[in-house]
């Protein structure tokens, strides 16, 4: 039988954590987005909206990192408490290279890891 590499991704829109499902053990790695703190960054002599389009790019660029790891799985489940998980999927179902890729999104609450990895043992007994 072959083996179908799984992936959870409990998902804000500052943090990723990445729970691969291999023979029922869980690998966790985090990936963090490069988005500051729009208060930290602004000053008088740049614009809101010089502002608000580094923010889209850099939450553009974290979305498309996630894309680039889960091309490697066969099927993932997005989870997490913000629109994130959505905002990503959308994205992912307009590229065709994600056609054959089974994608679930759910909305779930803040989590420890071990709930984390819970979840995604459960989702993936389905």
């Amino acid at each position: 039988m072959k083996n179908i590499k799984q992936l959870g991704i409990w998902m804000d829109h500052s943090n990723a954590y990445l729970l691969e499902l291999i023979n029922d053990k869980i690998e966790t790695e985090r990936v963090v987005s490069e988005l500051s703190d729009p208060e930290a960054e602004f000053n008088f002599y740049k614009g809101e909206k010089l502002i608000n389009k580094k923010e889209r790019h850099l939450q553009l660029k974290y979305y498309k990192n996630l894309g680039e790891i889960i091309k490697k799985y066969q099927e993932v489940v997005l989870f997490g408490p913000t629109d994130a998980k959505s905002e990503l999927l959308n994205l992912l179902k307009t590229d065709h290279l994600f056609e054959k890729i089974k994608i679930e999104a759910i909305n779930s609450g803040k989590m420890t890891e071990s709930q984390m990895h819970t979840f995604v043992r459960e989702y993936f007994k389905k």
